[in-house]
């Protein structure tokens, strides 16, 4: 397998050039467990790496560490040695979504993905709300967008065709296709989007076909799947761990588990550029520090009034500035956070001769 096949290009080569001369080799993370990941490297041999104190320490959060499908620079080492990730190459694309729960933290979910296949049905898993915060989120990664309206045998022509039409309405950009994964209609349509070196996600909720898609796409049981309950429509099999895989034809498909929780996650820089109409108003204001509430002469208040300017988006906006303080406080406790773990892994090496020539190289980022 070689580095083309697994997505390599003039943008990672060129990006690679400085890590080439210090010894360093390219690898394409695969897998991310809670110690380490797998990766690729030319000529597909796997190979398990740790990430350095320094790639974690410089992330400013983290969804700027290496995840799955990000090409990285890696340090091979010496015999008896673990591999180690040194620096992550810039991303051409990123899939990501807000982590779920009540964090507010970006999870990426895929990099470098050239296309984004999401597995829905006309059924009890279609909820027009949450493919419009998919399509969302696929345009801002720089994807393609691919919707497969799965398990058609169990709805009618009409609903099928329903259902397709609605999220062509909604994201206009979007290949839809209808299929159903029990009589194999689907396969060719995934095999279509997967060219040499191109990178595919499929995402979906658990149960509507998402990993009997992939395994015919594989074309082997490597995801076995259970029969589905009844009344929610669920699997009892989903996908455990996110994988990018190598397909036997063409391609890399990175197979995600069961999504039902799609939230939107942005930064400051997307969320004042969601509202630039609105801060354009701005200017028009009396008052150069008005405060868009009960201001003399507030031209977006104004806007309101006249009915040009919905009052849900004026009342989103003035939201705006405490959205960008949340964010700028969960950045600095993180920030916090690697400080202190910096502090105490320091202390920790330098205790004896060894661990502080190997810190002070790290520090310097000599690897040798």
């Amino acid at each position: 397998m070689t580095l083309l096949q697994l997505g390599w290009n003039p943008f990672f080569e060129e990006a690679f050039a400085p890590y080439r001369s210090k010894g360093l080799v390219p690898a394409r993370l695969i897998r991310e467990t809670a110690i380490n990941y797998g990766a690729f490297l030319e000529g597909g041999d796997e190979i398990d790496v740790v990430l350095s104190g320094k790639v974690w320490h410089d992330a400013a959060n983290d969804a700027e560490l290496p995840a799955v499908g990000d090409w990285v620079a890696v340090d091979l080492g010496g015999e008896n040695e673990e591999a180690v990730i040194r620096a992550r190459l810039p991303r051409r694309s990123c899939f990501s979504r807000k982590m779920p729960g009540k964090s507010s933290e970006e999870q990426v979910i895929g990099a470098n993905v050239d296309v984004v296949a999401v597995v829905t049905d006309a059924g009890p898993d279609f909820n027009p709300r949450r493919m419009e915060r998919y399509f969302t989120l696929i345009a801002r990664s720089g994807a393609k967008a691919v919707v497969l309206m799965n398990k058609a045998d169990l709805f009618t022509k009409e609903e099928n065709a329903e259902a397709a039409a609605v999220l062509a309405a909604l994201c206009p950009e979007a290949d839809i296709h209808i299929t159903s994964a029990l009589n194999r209609k689907g396969l060719h349509v995934l095999k279509s989007y997967l060219k040499k070196g191109s990178t595919m996600c499929v995402v979906g909720s658990s149960g509507v076909g998402k990993s009997t898609l992939v395994n015919q796409l594989y074309g082997d049981e490597w995801q076995w799947t259970g029969d589905c309950n009844e009344v929610t429509g669920k699997g009892r099999h989903t996908t455990t761990s996110r994988e990018l895989v190598p397909l036997p034809g063409n391609g890399m498909l990175i197979d995600n588990p069961g999504m039902r929780e799609i939230q939107m996650w942005t930064d400051e820089q997307t969320l004042r550029e969601s509202f630039a109409d609105v801060e354009a108003l701005s200017h028009d204001c009396k008052f150069a520090d008005c405060r868009h509430q009960k201001d003399a002469g507030c031209a977006i208040r104004g806007a309101v009034e006249a009915g040009t300017l919905e009052l849900g988006r004026y009342e989103s906006f003035l939201q705006l500035e405490d959205e960008i303080a949340e964010l700028r406080r969960r950045a600095k406790k993180r920030q916090m956070s690697v400080e202190r773990w910096a502090k105490r892994n320091h202390r920790v090496k330098a205790r004896n001769l060894n661990d502080r020539i190997q810190l002070e190289k790290d520090e310097r980022g000599d690897w040798r």
